[in-house]
């Protein structure tokens, strides 16, 4: 589809300053129309199917002198460079761009002129595929792929991120005036392609020269409160959006540090909140985070980042553990005592980040570079397994087995003996996993959702709070459209998903808005990525990890989130909401709520109450002096024997502190033995609204 050497000779092209809108030909108009995607039939030029390009030149010649001209209708720019190729006016629109865009810009130009028309018709309708949506689209990956494969684009990226860098350094240095315009639109567009195909390719030599551009358009060269080139900080931010990497996001951080610029920092907080998931979900590089740790002495004092278990920030003069911050610290140095506490939340952020990559490694087609979590604390508190001979896989708590392949451990390969095992050590030495690993539940297939062939309704038909559920879909790392009554309607027609496996499956869960602040939840379907489209797949041939990780999340989403755990639901007025409450509120036990009560049952003979408390079916029964109460281990709700009466109790969870906890994923462990406490002392309430329901009953 390339242009021939012999294409007709080519007027030269002429230029006007005033805006002005021209009739296009038939065949400019059919060319401009798929050119810029907008044709009925075909979005490509290869789907337009012109057997010679050659007869199209003169009207490609018309597309592009509109827009040199500034006329109208016209093309985008990169549009207007497979014109050209078509035309064979590359010269003529090289020297156009060359007067009007920064020189990164024209580099990047003159690498795409050097292509074929194919070639630069699929660089343009790559990057038209993400143009004009918001939330704007990553790139997709095979995109990212070809792009690095096509002549001179790789090297192009490092020497345009070579040359940014080396503009930032002289402008700092004075070598050029300070403004606040340090690269052009076009330019911030070509290094923000740049710095994605580099982040993509996790290329060796980016994070220290993207350190140090990223430095020095932070912040001016003089006390001014602006910054060389905040639409590259804030474009380099989005790149990282799409592929962060750890070193990346470091960067940005000491961006956010060191500006001067007040709002700058709250924009990239913002973007941190959606870097950090997506950091989870790159299992290549996700495992280089630093763990965190932290020592630095100040005087007779220090201070000490700890990330053994739960990230603490602590301050010591000598082996004595201060409970708060020293005061001659606090007054001689308090940016550092402020930049501790900003480096403690992200050694927090890093861990929740690492644990969301830990457990995607479950379904990753391809096995994680565990080995580089090696000397980090985190790894000390997982089991892994080891492939100590070929099919034969042992496993060791923390990373003790060298030069062997390894991966984590996970319930659903283990035998039952083996699962109670392991329990039995982690509450024994009383580690506090990164996430629920040995008191994982397991989703088997059953029956019904056999014979139903491509979706389960094991979590359908449940009541949720709407921003409950919505705010769990985030943490856990799912997309969903908001719903809303759109002019009388019921919101997208678009499921909440998740991929897994390395994006070769998704899961999807069904949701319709019920009322306002209500959804009442559907199917659970799974679907493969099959030649470029999501495929519903029937669950009997979905990976047994990937299905049971697919519905671990659906499980937790009902569990939290729906109406039945609301310690107020029968106080509903009458209707399908109060139905359902009472429906569900005591109802059989979900997998969530039988791990729960299997942990309680370790949990029991040590508390101080143990003697008034047992586990009875799905109840956890406390006796109390002036009743016995059993507390539902799904919901946390209470009835009151002996006429199973209900008692309201809107408690905190907070009778867990001190005592260990294996694992504490939604609240409702700490919760249950909140009001266990509670209520083993019931003599003691005072608060006259429990008080008052304990002697009606």
């Amino acid at each position: 589809m390339g242009v021939p050497d012999d294409h007709p000779p080519v007027p030269p092209l002429t230029e006007t300053t005033s805006m002005t809108f021209t009739e296009l030909s038939p065949l400019a108009k059919r060319l401009y129309d798929v050119l810029s995607g907008t044709a009925r039939d075909t979005t490509t030029l290869a789907g337009a199917n012109i057997p010679d390009l050659r007869v199209m030149a003169a009207s490609a010649r018309e597309l592009v002198e509109n827009s040199m001209n500034d006329r109208h209708p016209r093309l985008g720019t990169w549009a207007t460079v497979v014109a050209a190729g078509i035309a064979g006016t590359d010269a003529e629109l090289a020297a156009h761009h060359a007067e009007r865009q920064g020189v990164i810009a024209v580099a990047e130009k003159v690498v795409v002129f050097g292509w074929e028309v194919g070639r630069r018709a699929l660089f343009s309708e790559l990057l038209r595929s993400v143009a004009g949506t918001l939330p704007r689209p990553p790139m997709p990956t095979t995109g990212l792929d070809w792009l690095a494969e096509q002549p001179g684009y790789l090297g192009f990226a490092r020497t345009a991120l070579e040359s940014a860098q080396a503009r930032a350094r002289r402008l700092q240095a004075g070598e050029i005036p300070y403004t606040t315009r340090l690269f052009d639109d076009a330019e911030v567009a070509a290094l923000g392609r740049a710095v994605r195909l580099a982040l993509h390719r996790d290329e060796p030599w980016l994070p220290d020269l993207l350190d140090a551009l990223v430095r020095d358009i932070a912040v001016a060269p003089t006390n001014a409160k602006t910054l060389p080139s905040q639409a590259l900080l804030y474009e380099i931010a989005r790149a990282a959006e799409d592929r962060p990497t750890p070193e990346a996001i470091a960067s940005l951080r000491t961006a956010a540090r060191i500006t001067r610029h007040a709002g700058v920092p709250k924009e990239l907080a913002k973007k941190f909140k959606r870097i950090e998931p997506t950091l989870a979900e790159r299992l290549d590089v996700a495992f280089r985070m630093p763990d965190g740790r932290l020592r630095e002495t100040f005087g007779e004092h220090t201070a000490v980042i700890s990330t053994d278990g739960d990230v603490e920030l602590s301050w010591w003069h000598g082996g004595r553990k201060l409970k708060t911050v020293p005061a001659a610290v606090r007054r001689d140095h308090p940016d550092d005592v402020k930049r501790l506490k900003d480096l403690a939340k992200q050694a927090a952020q890093r861990q929740a980040t690492l644990a969301r990559a830990l457990e995607a490694g479950y379904t990753s087609p391809t096995p994680p570079p565990y080995r580089q979590l090696e000397g980090n604390p985190v790894a000390d508190r997982l089991i892994w397994e080891f492939e100590v001979s070929p099919g034969v896989w042992q496993a060791q708590l923390g990373l003790t087995v060298p030069d062997v392949p390894v991966r984590l451990w996970h319930p659903a390969r283990a035998t039952v003996e083996e699962v109670r095992a392991w329990r039995e050590t982690i509450h024994d030495k009383e580690i506090r996993q990164p996430f629920k690993q040995a008191f994982r539940e397991v989703y088997l297939l059953t029956p019904a959702e056999e014979a139903a062939v491509t979706h389960s309704a094991r979590f359908a038909d449940h009541l949720c709070v709407y921003p409950r559920l919505r705010a769990l879909f985030k943490d856990r790392g799912w997309k969903s459209n908001y719903l809303g009554f759109w002019d009388g309607g019921g919101g997208y027609d678009d499921p909440a998903h998740r991929t897994l496996a390395g994006g070769q499956w998704r899961v999807n869960l069904h949701h319709d808005l019920y009322e306002e602040g209500y959804v009442v939840t559907g199917a659970v379907e799974f679907k493969r990525l099959t030649a470029g489209r999501w495929v519903p797949a029937p669950l009997a041939e979905v990976p047994p990890l990937v299905f049971s990780e697919g519905m671990r999340d659906a499980d937790l989403f009902v569990a939290v989130s729906s109406i039945m755990s609301d310690p107020q639901g029968g106080d509903r007025e009458p209707g399908p909401l109060r139905d359902y409450w009472e429906n569900h509120s005591f109802a059989d036990l979900s997998s969530t709520a039988q791990v729960r009560r299997d942990a309680l049952a370790r949990l029991l003979p040590r508390l101080t109450i143990a003697d008034r408390c047992t586990l009875s079916g799905r109840f956890l029964v406390v006796r109390g002096d002036l009743r016995t109460y059993k507390i539902h281990l799904g919901s946390a709700n209470i009835l009151m024997e002996p006429n199973d009466a209900y008692l309201c109790i809107v408690a905190k969870a907070t009778a867990s502190s001190g005592l260990f906890l294996p694992f504490e994923e939604d609240g409702r462990l700490s919760l249950i033995l909140s009001k266990a406490f509670l209520l083993a002392d019931d003599t003691a309430i005072t608060d006259p609204t429990i008080v008052r329901q304990i002697e009606a009953a």
